[in-house]
């Protein structure tokens, strides 16, 4: 017989474990880290003139998930587990990029951390949809910060965005 994972915890046992390991917990919420944030994302323009999308989505994840440093311990799935900064200021110089994603998937983008190994760009729309953006292409990772952490640490690959 399996216990309910749903009962005890909101994210798989490797997820939740190396969130945990990174300080989250339940109820982690540092609004006075995330509002400094989109302070800093909201003053910067860039040489071109363009600006970033700050919006309640990306402010809640970073409430909750600013800062940490993850780290998967073990095998992941199809793909090895990524190690993430969760800092939006790694998308600072970012806002071009993250406009041209947002117009092209129809809303607004906001940079969300990184994968420091592979300097790929974590970034949220205004839903809630997380999104990495690498050398290769952009990727559609989950349609909550919950699924995206999780595909993220199992090593479940991502969706490759295309056009149309």
């Amino acid at each position: 017989m399996q216990a309910d994972r749903s009962s005890t915890t909101r994210f798989p046992v490797p997820v939740d474990a190396a969130l945990r390991a990174a300080g989250w917990q339940p109820g982690r919420w540092d609004i006075k880290q995330a509002e400094i944030w989109a302070d800093t994302l909201r003053e910067h323009t860039s040489p071109a003139g363009h600006r970033h999308a700050v919006f309640p989505a990306a402010v809640e994840a970073w409430a909750e998930f600013g800062g940490l440093h993850i780290t998967a311990h073990g095998h992941g799935r199809e793909l090895a587990p990524a190690t993430l900064h969760l800092d939006p200021l790694h998308g600072l110089h970012m806002a071009r990029t993250l406009g041209d994603l947002g117009r092209a998937l129809d809303t607004e983008v906001s940079p969300l951390g990184r994968e420091p190994d592979t300097h790929t760009l974590l970034a949220i729309d205004t839903q809630g949809r997380v999104y990495a953006l690498d050398h290769t292409g952009d990727w559609y990772l989950g349609p909550t910060i919950d699924q995206a952490l999780t595909t993220l640490v199992t090593g479940v690959p991502p969706v490759r965005l295309t056009a149309g």
